[in-house]
């Protein structure tokens, strides 16, 4: 009886010393999520743009409008020197309006890992022509605590025949509200060649999320460029017919 006893307790105590389990975490709704809360049905906003280099920045205004994840227009107003350029995207297409040639250029998706407008962001970031959602495999890494609260890690890896950017992506997304509040990007060699910070969360329209975005390149010590929301307005009434080549000249 002593024996089957103290068996019994050994049980219990090995049972009681095992490590919490993490409870079952499905990553594709876990970006779904986030992304969605980022993003809207629709969006009309403004933000600024600040390039920091060593010795000398710029700024740069723009206005944003978006429709789901097939349309965005983007308006740049300041500058004096770039007011007027436009960048369009409708479904897989995008272009670049040029006022000071009062011409409309179709971009490539060759052009999407490229800097837009001189910054550490891409066009793909800017413009968005792949998903989050639909363009990667996504695997909950664990949990790691930032200086902004918990947050789960999700890896993020193309999917075959998807036309992205990116090698890989490392996304950290807050466990309280389902904030992406840190992203980093590495090419198909695995080498790490950028890193996203967003913090400064706040309420926006509807919704608290990230104000302030800032994009440091890997290899470029003393570079930086920040994004930050100056207004945005959520589920916006747009429809696709506003995302023309011809509304691009239009807007302002």
């Amino acid at each position: 009886m002593l024996r089957k006893l103290s068996i019994l307790l050994v049980c219990l105590f090995a049972v009681e010393s095992l490590p919490a389990q993490q409870p079952q975490i499905d990553a594709t709704e876990l970006i779904s999520k986030a992304d969605a809360k980022r993003r809207g049905k629709s969006s009309t906003g403004a933000m600024t743009m600040t390039v920091e280099r060593p010795g000398w920045s710029r700024t740069v205004a723009l206005k944003t409008w978006t429709l789901g994840t097939d349309y965005s227009l983007i308006l740049i107003t300041a500058p004096a020197k770039e007011k007027g350029q436009a960048f369009l995207k409708r479904k897989n297409e995008m272009w670049s309006f040029v006022p000071s040639i009062d011409r409309i250029i179709k971009m490539p998706s060759s052009m999407m890992g490229q800097s837009w407008m001189g910054s550490d962001f891409t066009n793909d970031d800017l413009l968005k022509e792949s998903s989050f959602t639909k363009d990667y495999h996504h695997r909950v890494l664990g949990s790691e605590d930032l200086a902004i609260g918990p947050c789960w890690k999700v890896e993020m890896v193309p999917l075959e025949n998807a036309a992205v950017v990116w090698g890989k992506l490392l996304v950290w997304v807050t466990k309280k509200d389902d904030n992406f509040v840190k992203i980093e990007r590495y090419d198909e060699d695995g080498e790490m060649i950028s890193t996203e910070i967003c913090d400064a969360i706040r309420m926006v329209d509807d919704r608290e999320i990230p104000t302030h975005m800032v994009m440091t390149p890997g290899d470029k010590p003393g570079n930086h460029t920040s994004l930050t929301i100056d207004t945005m307005d959520f589920d916006s009434p747009l429809s696709e017919a506003f995302f023309s080549q011809q509304n691009m000249k239009r807007v302002r």
